[in-house]
């Protein structure tokens, strides 16, 4: 078994950045364990990616990590109903003492199976095939009648995060009478995270993140903003809409710091180690207004914001030596981008968001809004700001010079790139005093 440190140096070789992992491995074993992250597995991983999956989580429990996971068991139970020669859509057959017999038999089979590949793999895993919900059959839907997950039951998730096993959990549940029930693994996810309020919650799928009209990845989602937007797209898949409207009723209820994120189980460590992920990243957020000058802004609050962030304020004739061209403010002013006209190309004066806001993402849906509005940007920021390998990330290039280092993206051609940089380092100091770090 891999130490825990040879375990991070290869997840090091293979994402990059060492800061970038340690700054998440961090911020999450700074969280209570049980509320760190609840992962669903669908029974088609367990039955096609088994080992790729055991090794993700294997990973994040030699790092101190103990996420909360939930699986299904949906092709396995189809194939042993139809060998046994019952009908999976006849409600009355799939209720008879025979099926609830084999659905007690699969769904324990394919929690084991899980269990046995992690200590494999050298992890810990408890199964829990039953006792963490507690359902009843409500009123009858379309032909069937309807399961309701009444209650949520953490004493087997806590006492196996106790004993330092990742909790292995059937997406089972049992009436007051002790009949059970199959829960499907997003309605069992979803009433455990309502419980929980986990930082994070993550849906594994072969296909990783949702994606757009084109095929491509959408890598992150403010629901604030684009919700509405996705949901009237007509090309996107019914399923990919059934599983935002999940997620959009979910994210309502949790914390505003939860997230929730859409990936595949070999992408998984990128997607919660490193800055641009791999799957669909999905956060509540807030609206992101765009002001076309400052005139339309509340400056105090702006000034605030600023003040905030930079630790000091603007100098005292910020206001009127800039020639701004658009302003982009959160609804609640904890975060803004400030855009100046400065030629050819536009200029990121200020990218101010507040820790708090840092922690529900709203950062990263701002500077997507910006992406989508302006097809070229160039900024500086000082040589020594930790936020730097953000922007790195988000850059086509850089150039560092003395105290600063100048980014851009969608600059084409040395001579556009030279004046950028150029302008960049000649800009005056607008900040009030020297700063720990940041924009000037």
């Amino acid at each position: 078994m891999l130490s825990t440190h040879a375990l991070i140096v290869k997840l090091l070789r293979s994402l990059g950045g060492r800061k970038e992992v340690e700054q998440y491995l961090k911020q999450f074993s700074e969280i209570d364990q049980r509320r760190f992250a609840v992962i669903k597995v669908g029974g088609g991983l367990l039955a096609e990616d088994l080992e790729s999956l055991a090794s993700s989580l294997m990973f994040l429990h030699q790092v101190g990590l103990t996420p909360v996971v939930v699986h299904g068991a949906g092709p396995q139970l189809a194939a042993t109903l139809a060998a046994e020669g019952i009908d999976a859509g006849d409600y009355t057959q799939r209720r008879s003492p025979r099926a609830l017999e084999l659905v007690r038999r699969v769904f324990r089979q394919e929690n084991l199976r899980l269990v046995d590949m992690l200590e494999e793999l050298g992890a810990r895993g408890r199964p829990i095939v039953g006792g963490v919900f507690e359902a009843q059959l409500g009123p009858e839907g379309p032909g069937v009648p309807v399961v309701q997950i009444m209650r949520v039951q953490l004493e087997a998730i806590d006492s196996s995060i106790r004993a330092g096993s990742l909790p292995i959990i059937a997406s089972l549940g049992e009436t007051a009478s002790g009949q059970i029930l199959d829960l499907g693994p997003d309605a069992a996810t979803v009433a455990l995270a309502r419980q929980l309020g986990p930082f994070k919650v993550m849906f594994l799928r072969a296909a990783g993140g949702l994606r757009d009209e084109c095929g491509d990845l959408l890598s992150a989602i403010n629901l604030a903003e684009d919700y509405e937007l996705l949901m009237a797209e007509p090309t996107m898949s019914p399923a990919s809409r059934h599983k935002l409207a999940l997620v959009h009723a979910l994210l309502a209820e949790l914390p505003r710091t939860s997230s929730v994120s859409i990936t595949s189980p070999e992408l998984l460590a990128r997607e919660l180690f490193t800055h641009k992920g791999s799957g669909t990243l999905i956060r509540r957020g807030e609206r992101v207004l765009r002001h076309e000058g400052v005139e339309t802004v509340d400056r105090e609050r702006l000034t605030q914001l600023l003040t905030t962030a930079f630790g000091r304020p603007p100098v005292a004739d910020y206001y009127e030596s800039k020639k701004f061209w658009r302003i982009y403010l959160a609804d609640s002013y904890r975060a803004a981008a400030i855009l100046t006209d400065e030629g050819a190309v536009p200029y990121l004066d200020k990218y101010a968001v507040t820790s708090e806001a840092q922690g529900e993402g709203i950062g990263g849906s701002l500077w997507q809004r910006l992406a989508r509005d302006n097809e070229a940007l160039f900024w500086r920021s000082r040589i020594d700001n930790p936020v730097n390998p953000w922007y790195f990330q988000r850059a086509d290039g850089s150039f560092s010079s003395g105290d600063w280092t100048v980014f851009w993206y969608g600059v084409e051609g040395f001579a556009a790139i030279q004046a950028c940089v150029e302008r960049a380092l000649a800009m005056p100091a607008t900040l009030a005093a020297h700063s720990l770090g940041g924009m000037e």
